[in-house]
């Protein structure tokens, strides 16, 4: 992103806000690539989705090996190496089993120090509408329309 003189003119909780915020500018006909949303405060949510054991790491493995050998395999019949369904599913499941072997030793190795699954994302706290300076008082007044007091705090409220 540039560096532009910007300024902000309204701070919401939620990113489905600040996109309402967005969305209502450009139905007034505002210059909407003038805006932007900005998160501020970011944190790692870390969210635990199972938990993990030599079954689930097997599994995991193997799907993680079947996919790419079918693809490898599909990729050798178009080059006309092997035939394309016999190399597909031959190499699926070379995958398969190196994928779910590897999975295993991986996870005995690490001897019970990570038993479970997760997925990561940054999260902020508040979200800020920003706008080009010279167009940032008319984008504050089309929000104030909007009922900004429901919606999140602006500027000229602060």
């Amino acid at each position: 992103m540039s560096q532009r003189d910007r300024r902000t003119i309204a701070s919401y909780p939620t990113y489905p806000e600040a996109e309402r915020a967005i969305d209502y500018l450009s139905d007034q006909g505002f210059p909407v690539e003038r805006t932007a949303i900005i998160g501020h405060d970011l944190q790692l949510v870390e969210q635990v989705v199972g938990r993990v054991g030599f079954g689930r790491a097997a599994l995991s493995g193997a799907a993680s090996g079947a996919l790419p050998g079918a693809l490898i395999g599909w990729l050798f019949g178009l080059l006309d190496w092997l035939n394309p369904v016999l190399s597909s599913l031959l190499l699926a499941l070379y995958g398969l089993i190196f994928g779910a072997l590897l999975g295993l030793l991986l996870y005995g190795l690490q001897r019970g120090r990570r038993d479970f699954a997760s997925v990561s994302a940054m999260q902020p706290s508040r979200y800020e509408v920003v706008v080009d300076a010279e167009v940032a008082d008319q984008a504050a007044k089309l929000l104030n329309r909007l009922g900004s007091a429901a919606a999140g705090t602006t500027a000229t409220e602060k």
